[in-house]
Parts: structure tokens; C-alpha cells; sequence
């Protein structure tokens, strides 16, 4: 299938790593520009190395007010227009409600809530008809995931505002979605695992829950997330997609 991409320009933010830069990678397999954007120049450095000038970087944080504006004109700046945007949405702490301090939820919802929200306004507003967001969420925005509190608490949130703008966005030809992840193998998923105290314990406890009986690839994550992201995806908008091997028992 032809995704239509060559020539688009997409914003990406945490683009350095993870399932933002395996979305960009994608993104520019196909054909499509894309602006980075990430907390480390050294990090982002590194995708640009392999990309060359389909690709620009931004260091950039995504609770700082001036970041959606910045994105903006580095994507007409350095490509001649915008087209949409991954929000890659970071991991807040691990840890249960009893243990969460005040300081600990005002910093995730800063960062993780607030920062997603204005950059999906901003960047929304900024695209013309055939434009396309997309948010990296969790599978926690239909299940709670144990210890992920922080989690559990603002990104079903996020869904509800990605709905929202799906509904305001839509009559100028804009589309917005949501993508739920489960455990894919990125360097945050690693690092849970890790917390656990026995990673290979924890790895094989989320296995069995898994209906392929695998973690997902980042890259597999990508492609559904170009996918999303692209005129071939048309007619999605106002969707949460699952992308978890069968992880999450609801509808």
C-alpha cells in the first residue's frame, strides 16, 4: 500500500528514541520529512545521522509553553510546510496512588497532560485540510496498569481531549488519534522492568499476558502509527488504536 507520505512533513516529539523514533523512521521511509524534536541534542544528533536532510532536529521539552510554536516554524522553516505531528507523550514515575506525592503529579501533568495539550492545540491549528495528529498514549487509557498510578490517572485524559479535538478539528479537514501501546520493547520498557528488582521475572509475568505471547517491536508500532498519520488513513479520526499483541480485554 502507497501511504501517500513523499513530500509531507510531520513534527515528531521524543523522536530521539523509542516509538517516536521508530514512527519517524517509518515516516521517513516513506518518503515523508520530519522534525525531531527531544530534551538532548547528542540523542537527536544520532537520528539525524542516519536520516540526512529529510530530517531536522529541535531540542526541545514539551512542557515548556514556547515548544509548539518553535516546532511549527522549524517544519515551514526548513521544509516549506506541516502536514501533522506524533506527540509522543513520556513516561511519567512508577509508583501506586498511596506513594505519589503532590510534587510528583503537578510534574507529570506538566509535562505529560498539560504539555500534550498544548502541543495538539497549537500544532491542530496550525494544519490545513488533510492534516493528522496522533498521540502515543498507553494501553492504561482502558486498563489500569499496576504501579503506574500517574499513568492510570492522565492518560485516559489525554483520550478524552484527543476525542474532543477530533470533534472541533474535524469540519476543517483535520484528523486526530490516539495510539495505545502495550509492552513494546523500547528503552522505557526496559527500564520498568528493571524497577521491578527482576527483570526477567517481570518480562515473562507481561508475556503471559500477552495473547502472541511476545513483547511488540518499536518498529511494529511505527508502522501503525505512519499509518494513522497518512492520507491512506483518511477516514480514521476520534480513535484510540490498540497496538499490544491482544493485550487489553475490552472492546
Amino acid at each position: 500500500m502507497d501511504l501517500q507520505l513523499r513530500g509531507r512533513v510531520y513534527i515528531v516529539t521524543g523522536g530521539a528514541r523509542g516509538l517516536g523514533r521508530a514512527t519517524a523512521d517509518c515516516l521517513v521511509a516513506e518518503g515523508a520529512r520530519v522534525v525531531l524534536s527531544g530534551r538532548s541534542d547528542e540523542s537527536l544528533a544520532a537520528a539525524a545521522a542516519i536520516h540526512g536532510d529529510s530530517v531536522a532536529t529541535v531540542v526541545a521539552d514539551n512542557a515548556d509553553p514556547g515548544t509548539p510554536q518553535r516546532l511549527i516554524d522549524a517544519a515551514r522553516e526548513r521544509f516549506g510546510g506541516l502536514d501533522g505531528a506524533l506527540i509522543s507523550v513520556g513516561g511519567p514515575p512508577k509508583g501506586p496512588v498511596t506513594a505519589i506525592d503532590d510534587a510528583q503529579w503537578v510534574q507529570a501533568f506538566e509535562s505529560v497532560f498539560l504539555g500534550a495539550v498544548r502541543l495538539c492545540r497549537e500544532i491542530g491549528q496550525a494544519l490545513g485540510p488533510g492534516g493528522s495528529l496522533a498521540l502515543v498514549l498507553s494501553s492504561s487509557v482502558r486498563a489500569p496498569l499496576a504501579e503506574m498510578a500517574i499513568s492510570n490517572g492522565l492518560r485516559p485524559g489525554l483520550a478524552m481531549v484527543a476525542k474532543t479535538l477530533a470533534d472541533e478539528l474535524g469540519p476543517q479537514g483535520v484528523r486526530v488519534n490516539g495510539l495505545m501501546p502495550g509492552r513494546v520493547g523500547t528503552d522505557r520498557v526496559a527500564e520498568l522492568d528493571e524497577a521491578s528488582g527482576d527483570a526477567e521475572s517481570a518480562r515473562a509475568a507481561a508475556i503471559r499476558t500477552i495473547p502472541l505471547r511476545r513483547y511488540g517491536e518499536p518498529e511494529e508500532f511505527g508502522r501503525v502509527a505512519a499509518f494513522l498519520l497518512s492520507p491512506a488513513a483518511s477516514f480514521v479520526s476520534g480513535a484510540m488504536v490498540p497496538v499490544d499483541g491482544g493485550m487489553l480485554r475490552s472492546l
